[in-house]
């Protein structure tokens, strides 16, 4: 009988160092929100991914950044928190901005005997300037290894991949092999229209939106009708979600109708509602429903 291998991987680093794509790239599908918006992604989304014998459980966290708000706070929290719960750890480090306070900030607090640094967008950076980071990288001394990647153009990955299947601790699988993630239906869901709302209104409105999924039913003929809402701080947000005559909600919902289709081989009818909740912050079930710990 063969031994098998399970344990968890947690990705952490800044925001928009690319942990999202880089989860995505590995699952070969999407199961993280990716944006050009900071700290998009806010659940501890688990993937799992079997390499081998091995089976890889990863923990895609918050970005991490200088926390100013109550979300903010929950989802720093929830990054570090992370963290514990590994087997292993990912830092993945942005080449474009090379390693930045945060980042050392991040190394200052990391502990333990199997994490690995991953330096990211190799391929928008030349080489030579990818040196000094790896050089400062070494000298922190609490490395197992260095890997330099493109999450983007999945150059890099599969030696990853394998350095992480070999730190897995010997036991049974923690999930069936043939899963692929354990976030809950209507939290990807939400996360698909919440990516979308980004890609669309990017420029005007702020990162702090919440998107949740009220329903999903199959109707008579057969379609899959959900229902989501769009919770936004101000009526000046809900115009910009909105956009002269719907537009740019029927572009938001359209983009995110698709790519659920797509994704779930279904037919679909996406219902979006805007509201405004000037409070949703201050709310423990909004906190709840993205994972996240309410904390006053």
């Amino acid at each position: 009988m063969k031994n098998t291998h399970s344990g968890f991987v947690a990705i952490i680093g800044p925001t928009n160092a690319g942990k999202s794509t880089l989860l995505n790239q590995i699952m070969g599908r999407k199961v993280s929100a990716v944006s050009h918006k900071v700290q998009t992604t806010r659940t501890r989304l688990r993937a799992v991914k079997m390499v081998g014998d091995a089976q890889l459980i990863f923990v895609d966290t918050p970005g991490v950044f200088k926390p100013a708000r109550r979300l903010d706070r929950a989802m720093v929290g929830a990054a570090f928190d992370a963290l514990g719960d590994s087997d292993a750890v990912l830092l993945l480090i942005d080449a474009t901005h090379g390693i930045t306070k945060t980042t050392r900030d991040i190394i200052a607090k990391l502990k333990g005997e199997s994490i690995f640094a991953v330096i990211n967008k190799t391929d928008a950076v030349p080489k030579p300037k990818l040196l000094p980071i790896a050089a400062e990288l070494s000298e922190a001394g609490i490395f197992k290894e260095i890997f330099m990647i493109s999450a983007l153009k999945n150059d890099g990955i599969a030696p990853m991949l394998g350095s992480l299947a070999a730190v897995m601790p010997t036991g049974p699988y923690l999930f069936d092999p043939h899963d692929q993630t354990d976030v809950p239906d209507t939290l990807w869901l939400a996360e698909i229209t919440r990516e979308k709302v980004y890609k669309f209104v990017h420029q005007e409105l702020p990162y702090h939106i919440f998107v949740a999924t009220e329903k999903v039913e199959t109707a008579p003929d057969g379609v899959l009708d959900i229902y989501q809402k769009i919770v936004v701080a101000s009526e000046n947000h809900k115009k910009i979600v909105v956009g002269k005559g719907g537009a740019q909600l029927k572009q938001i919902g359209t983009a995110a109708r698709h790519e659920i289709q797509d994704e779930w081989g279904v037919n679909a009818r996406l219902h979006l509602f805007v509201r405004v909740e000037k409070d949703w912050e201050d709310k423990r079930e909004n906190y709840e429903e993205q994972g996240l710990e309410f904390k006053k």
